[in-house]
């Protein structure tokens, strides 16, 4: 086996993680189904790119100079993120996350040095949504810049130019399906778009939890939502300038105990720690597997994103006593 070779700087980490087929949820779903394991950039999830494409978008643009200021609202991984890119080339973080976010994202967030601002849980059109708080703050910092992750479409770049070629040559250009949740909706945007641009017959679909109104969306042409989910940073309620023209082919709607199954599967079965939004994703690969078998396809091949570790939910989706209160069910080891 050979090793990569050395990476000139530390930021030439993001990127260029492994993609490995997922046993279990192939056998399920009666054909390959492979994961792309975003736990592995530095800040162990998916939002690493986005960070480092937004950041230097804005470099390129002139609006971050030295010394400057990056403020993100977030759920908490692409915070993490901002702050590791920013830490390695001389900016300060100041980010806002609900607080009903994950304990250890807000521990992660305070060890790297950014300055953390929790505000309540609230609806996006509420003025003290965590995005419009965000911006607020931007607008009232010396030398600072909003990094607006849902709306600023470097971030959907990011997955064009790096996570759907990597894809694509992991692959070997053999692949029938994508797809996985959107938050922003620069994961799915971008990696829909870049797939297509190698080949338009790959499907892309939209793995939409409860709660969420682009499932209604894109089956029905209506935001709607329907129930709720725990799942955290994926779930949308409103077309983002990312997912603006992402080419939405299908779409499924699961559910926090399905996406639990496929964590609890994955860990006991495979070794892998995730989070629930990488639950959520298998399950719609999964599904994407079994309907392009149906629709005749031979032998399909499909990719999805295992967004983050899930050392990063010790303290929910990990604790026994966390998981009664949500009303779910709790891990058998952990009973």
């Amino acid at each position: 086996m050979t090793a990569p070779p050395a990476a000139s700087d530390t930021l030439k980490l993001i990127g260029n993680t492994p993609l490995v087929r997922l046993a279990g949820a192939s056998e399920a779903a009666g054909c390959d189904i492979f994961g792309k394991c975003e736990f592995a950039n530095p800040g162990a999830s998916v939002k690493d790119r986005a960070a480092l494409w937004i950041v230097r978008d804005a470099e390129e643009r002139g609006t971050l100079t030295a010394g400057g200021t990056i403020v993100e609202g977030t759920a908490g991984n692409t915070g993490i993120g901002l702050a590791l890119v920013a830490n390695a080339l001389g900016y300060k973080t100041v980010i806002v996350m609900p607080e009903t976010q994950s304990r250890e994202k807000m521990d992660t967030l305070r060890a790297l040095g950014a300055e953390l601002v929790l505000v309540p849980a609230a609806p996006f059109s509420n003025p003290g949504h965590f995005v419009h708080t965000s911006r607020r703050l931007a607008e009232e910092t010396p030398g600072a810049v909003w990094a607006n992750q849902f709306d600023n479409t470097a971030n959907r770049k990011a997955h064009i130019e790096s996570t759907a070629p990597e894809i694509w040559a992991q692959m070997e250009g053999r692949i029938d399906g994508f797809t996985c949740a959107a938050g922003t909706g620069g994961t799915i945007a971008g990696v829909g778009l870049g797939l297509k641009a190698f080949d338009e017959n790959v499907t892309i679909a939209l793995t939409d939890p409860h709660g969420a109104a682009l499932y209604s969306w894109y089956a029905e042409g209506e935001l709607r939502s329907e129930g709720s989910s725990v799942a955290e940073g994926i779930g949308q309620g409103r077309i983002t300038a990312n997912l603006e023209g992402a080419p939405i082919d299908t779409q499924f709607r699961i559910s926090d105990e399905e996406g639990l199954h496929w964590v609890e599967r994955i860990l006991a079965d495979e070794g892998l720690c995730l989070g629930l939004s990488s639950g959520i994703n298998v399950a719609g690969a999964v599904a994407l597997g079994r309907k392009l078998i149906a629709e005749g396809r031979p032998a399909p091949r499909v990719a999805t994103i295992l967004c983050d570790t899930g050392f990063r939910y010790l303290s929910s989706l990990y604790n026994a006593d966390w998981l009664r209160s949500k009303g779910l069910p709790v891990f058998p080891w952990l009973a």
